[in-house]
């Protein structure tokens, strides 16, 4: 789920507690957890409702002034569309930061992470891995349309592969484009 930069203090102290999106399918599930600016949050309910019957204490528990202004920031004017309601709840820090900075890694971790990557190419049909690992190393900060290219990848497909060396704990997103983290310096180190 995304929000705006002025929702994440909110967010964090928990004073925002709920959002509501006019998604046409569901993009969050009750239990699931999301990342959002460093924070880890679980959806606690998911559900939809009808616009109308959205309260001004709904509202402020969204972080807006009143319900009128939720339907605003979701241009919504008819009273009985359906939205999504989104109840959520802030866990603590984003868990992938924490991991991205242990570099001290013993050989039972090493080799749990080889084994993972290891898993990940075996799945794809092809190896991808430790190749995008080493372009990242090699081109930090470099948009990931010129990543792709490089690796003879389609963009999208190539962004979804660098999520998952991300949720191991082995690259940063950067502003533009990625770097390795920490610790996918270190098991880049260890593959040698």
């Amino acid at each position: 789920m995304l929000f705006t930069a002025d929702a994440w203090p909110g967010l964090a102290d928990g004073s925002i507690t709920l959002t509501f999106r006019t998604w046409t399918k569901p993009q969050a599930r009750t239990g699931g957890h999301y990342r959002v600016a460093g924070m880890l949050l679980e959806a606690v309910d998911v559900a939809q409702v009808r616009a109308g019957d959205i309260t001004d204490a709904d509202a402020d528990r969204a972080g807006a002034a009143d319900a009128v202004a939720v339907l605003a920031r979701m241009k919504v004017t008819d009273p009985d569309r359906l939205v999504w309601r989104v109840e959520l709840r802030y866990l603590g820090a984003d868990d992938r930061a924490e991991r991205r900075a242990d570099d001290g890694l013993d050989a039972a971790t090493i080799d749990d992470l080889k084994a993972r990557l290891d898993r990940m190419d075996r799945r794809s049909g092809k190896p991808w891995t430790r190749q995008t690992l080493r372009l990242i190393e090699r081109y930090p900060g470099i948009v990931s349309t010129a990543l792709a290219r490089q690796a003879g990848r389609e963009r999208m497909a190539f962004k979804a592969d660098v999520r998952k060396l991300k949720e191991l704990g082995l690259t940063e997103s950067l502003e533009v484009g990625y770097r390795l983290s920490p610790r996918g310096d270190a098991v880049l180190r260890a593959l040698g």
